[in-house]
C-alpha cells in the first residue's frame, strides 16, 4: 500500500465527512422550529425568541451559522446540548466511550466464534455439523434484532430464569463481573446476525480454498492436515471474511441504536433516540458526525487488514 493511495483515502474520508455534515445541518435547518424555540419554549414570547436567536446567532445566513459550527467542531467545541445544557463533547464522548464497549465485545465474540464454525463447516462438508452450522447461520440472519433482543430476554433474563440482568450499564472500571453479565445479552444481540454472515462468508471461501491447486500440493508434500488448514488455507479464507466484517459495522451502528434502547445501554444509539425526541439539534449533528466516521475509517482498516493477510492485494 502506497502513502499516495493512504492519503487518497483519507481524503475521500475528508469528502463523506463534509457531504454528511452538510446532509445533516441542511435537514436540521429546515425542520419546523430552532434552537431557540427548543430552550425557550412553544409559549415564548415573539421578543424573547427574536433576542435568543440574535445571541446565538441564529438570525444569520445558514451558510455563515455552518461555517461557525464547522469551525467550532474543529476547534473542539461542539456546541451545548439544548436539553441537558451540557457540552455535547462530553454528553456524546460518554456515550462514544459506552457504544464502544458493546461494539468491541460483540466484535471479539464474533471473532472467536464465527471463524471456527466457519472453518468446522468448510472442512466438515455435507456433514451433520456443516448442515447444523448452516443452519444456524440463517436463522441468525433472518432475525431482526429486536426480535432477536426479546427472545434473550425471556430466555436468560426472564423471572423464572434471571441469569442475566434485564437492561442497565456497569462500567469496567466498577466491576468487571458486574459489566460482563449487562454486556451479554444486548452484545449477543448483536453478534448473532454477524456470527451468520461471517461464519458462511469463511464457510464458503475456505471450501474453494480447501479445493485449490496449492492445498492440494502442500498435501502431497506430507504436510498433516491441521498445518494445511492453518497456513495456506485459513489465511486465504480470512481476507473476504474481514471485507464482510467491515460491510457489518453498518449493521453494527444501526443494530446498536435498537439494542442500547431495549437494553437501556447508556451509548449513542440511545442518546440519538433521546436527542431525535427532544429535537436536541447539537447532539443529533455530533452523533451522526461520528457515526460517519468510524464507518469510514473501518473500512479504510479493513483494507489495510487485507493486504496484510494476503500478500497478493497491493493498492496502488
Amino acid at each position: 500500500m502506497t502513502p499516495a493511495y493512504l492519503l487518497r483515502r483519507l481524503g475521500a474520508i475528508v469528502v463523506v465527512l463534509v457531504i454528511v455534515s452538510l446532509t445533516v445541518f441542511g435537514i436540521t435547518m429546515v425542520l419546523p422550529g430552532n434552537a431557540a424555540v427548543m430552550i425557550l419554549g412553544e409559549w415564548a414570547t415573539p421578543e424573547q425568541l427574536a433576542a435568543l436567536e440574535e445571541r446565538l446567532g441564529l438570525d444569520r445566513p445558514v451558510w455563515a451559522q455552518y461555517f461557525d459550527w464547522v469551525g467550532g467542531i474543529l476547534a473542539g467545541d461542539w456546541g451545548t446540548s439544548l436539553r441537558l445544557q451540557l457540552p455535547v463533547a462530553q454528553v456524546v464522548g460518554d456515550a462514544i466511550a459506552n457504544s464502544a464497549l458493546l461494539a468491541v465485545t460483540a466484535l471479539v465474540a464474533v471473532t472467536l466464534v464465527a471463524i471456527p464454525l466457519g472453518m468446522l463447516a468448510a472442512i466438515r462438508r455435507g456433514t451433520g455439523a456443516d448442515l447444523g452450522i448452516g443452519l444456524v447461520a440463517y436463522v441468525g440472519t433472518a432475525m431482526p434484532e429486536f426480535v432477536t433482543a426479546t427472545l434473550l430476554l425471556v430466555f436468560l433474563a426472564g423471572p423464572s430464569v434471571a441469569l442475566f440482568p434485564a437492561g442497565g450499564f456497569v462500567a469496567p472500571g466498577e466491576s468487571v463481573a458486574g459489566f460482563l453479565a449487562h454486556v451479554a445479552l444486548p452484545a449477543g444481540t448483536l453478534a448473532l446476525v454477524m456470527t451468520a454472515h461471517i461464519a458462511r462468508q469463511v464457510r464458503s471461501e475456505m471450501t474453494d480454498v480447501l479445493g485449490s491447486d496449492y492445498v492440494r500440493a502442500a498435501r502431497l508434500k506430507g504436510l498433516r492436515e491441521w498445518t494445511v488448514i492453518r497456513r495456506h488455507a485459513l489465511p486465504n479464507s480470512l481476507a473476504p471474511a474481514v471485507a464482510v466484517i467491515s460491510l457489518d459495522v453498518g449493521y453494527l451502528l444501526g443494530g446498536i441504536i435498537v439494542v442500547e434502547e431495549i437494553f437501556a445501554w447508556p451509548g449513542l444509539g440511545r442518546l440519538l433516540i433521546y436527542a431525535l425526541e427532544n429535537r436536541d439539534l447539537p447532539v443529533i449533528q455530533a452523533i451522526t458526525l461520528v457515526l460517519a466516521l468510524v464507518y469510514a475509517l473501518s473500512n479504510l482498516l479493513s483494507d489495510l487488514v487485507i493486504a496484510a493477510l494476503d500478500p497478493r492485494v497491493r493498492y496502488a
